[in-house]
C-alpha cells in the first residue's frame, strides 16, 4: 500500500501539474501558450516554472525572435519519469 508522504511533493500544486501534463503531451511550448492553456497570470507561471527548473524537472529556454523575447518549456527526461511516476503513485492510492 502506497503512503501519501511518498508522493513527489514538487507536483502538489495544480499550477505544477498542468504545467507537467501540458509538457508531457508537447515538445516545446512557449510563455503564452502555456499560460493562457492553465489560465494563470505571468507571476504564477514564472514562479511555478521556475521551481520545476531548480527541480530539473523542466528545462527553459530564452531568446529573442526579432526584438521581442521568447521564453518556452519542455520536460527533461528527469521530469517525466518523475511525474510518471507521480501518476503512478495517485493511481495506486486510489486503488486503480
Amino acid at each position: 500500500m502506497i503512503k501519501i508522504s511518498q508522493l513527489n511533493k514538487e507536483f502538489e500544486s495544480r499550477v505544477r501539474l498542468g504545467i507537467m501534463s501540458v509538457l508531457m503531451v508537447n515538445d516545446w511550448v512557449d510563455f503564452s501558450e502555456m499560460k493562457g492553456l492553465l489560465e494563470i497570470t505571468d507571476g504564477n507561471l514564472a514562479s511555478h516554472s521556475n521551481a520545476l527548473e531548480k527541480a530539473g524537472y523542466i528545462e527553459v529556454k530564452k531568446e529573442f525572435v526579432g526584438k521581442k523575447p521568447k521564453t518556452s518549456y519542455r520536460v527533461t527526461q528527469n521530469g517525466r519519469q518523475a511525474f510518471t511516476e507521480h501518476l503512478d503513485a495517485l493511481e495506486k492510492l486510489l486503488g486503480r
